[in-house]
């Protein structure tokens, strides 16, 4: 009866490690599904899913917590698109000897390492994504390779002429005017107390930078244009205050802020020289865009390209 039960144990046992094999190789089955054909190479759903760890771990520079999933939910629809058009021009690349600077590829990765502060926290970010310092050197390397086959065949072709750039200013000087501008000091604290105590303290006379200094609060000179960029409440109360006025305490999330406006710069029309660089760089972004469509068309006709995934 024993050997009976044991044997049953042991069956049961063989049973549940049939069923995490057959679990592991439907895993790496759906891993090496093939979503793409480009020409004699294939896109799996693993080149997917590792772009889309490699895609979060760039864009986490830039966003946090839940803008940082809006983001990549917005690029999700077009990540697919992107891979195959990565394939067409690394595939350029190799057939055009496109070489990789391997110090480049370390200036990046170095990088990338110095957001985190220190190297057990970059490792810890990188197994959290499921992603090795391997994964990245190669990610660097492909992207440096796509950019020098670009810069050789498109960007390094072009060419914007100061008369275009005239020729530009004299028929768009209305949208180059330059904004009315604000230059203000800004302090912040956690402490409500504190903040209505410098309101008071400015009130009769005392500056703000001096205040923030004996209060050990944080200060900082800044400037903004009435465009968006500033936090919609702190913007509101800026452009209401007068030279030389400070606001009272603006309360965002746990923080007080207290806004002084230094001066007002008003909105004026550039010179042309003024104006030539920022315009040289919109026509050059400009016919950057249409020729690398225009290549990327042409190495699409070129090619053979079926994608599987619906």
């Amino acid at each position: 009866m024993v050997k009976v039960k044991i044997l049953r144990i042991i069956l049961l046992l063989a049973s549940i490690a049939i069923c995490d094999m057959r679990y592991a190789i439907c895993d790496l089955f759906a891993q090496d599904k093939i979503i793409a054909i480009v020409n004699s190479e294939v896109i799996t759903q693993k080149d997917l899913d590792d772009f889309l760890k490699f895609l979060r771990l760039q864009l986490e520079a830039q966003y946090k917590g839940k803008e940082l999933e809006d983001k990549i939910q917005s690029m999700k629809l077009d990540i697919l698109d992107k891979l195959v058009e990565d394939r067409l021009i690394l595939m350029e690349a190799k057939l055009n000897n496109i070489r990789a600077d391997e110090a480049r590829v370390k200036a990046r990765i170095d990088d990338i390492r110095k957001r985190y502060p220190t190297d057990s926290g970059f490792q810890h970010a990188l197994s959290s994504q499921g992603i090795t310092l391997a994964d990245i050197e190669a990610k660097i390397r492909e992207q440096i390779l796509m950019y020098n086959i670009v810069d050789l065949k498109v960007q390094g072709k072009i060419r914007v002429n100061p008369s275009e750039v005239t020729d530009f200013y004299q028929k768009h000087s209305t949208e180059l005017a330059i904004p009315e501008e604000r230059e203000f000091q800004a302090v912040a604290t956690d402490k409500k107390e504190l903040a209505e105590k410098m309101c008071q303290e400015l009130k009769g006379g005392c500056d703000l930078k001096d205040t923030s200094d004996r209060l050990s609060t944080s200060f900082e000179t800044l400037s903004a244009q009435k465009t968006g960029e500033l936090n919609p409440e702190i913007e509101e109360a800026l452009f209401k205050l007068r030279s030389g006025e400070a606001s009272s305490p603006i309360k965002i999330q746990e923080t007080y802020y207290i806004l002084r406006l230094d001066k007002i710069i008003p909105p004026r029309q550039p010179t042309l020289l003024e104006s030539q660089e920022k315009i040289y760089d919109l026509l050059l972004e400009r016919k950057m865009q249409e020729s690398l469509s225009k290549w990327l068309d042409e190495l699409r006709d070129k090619s053979y390209i079926k994608v599987l995934q619906d």
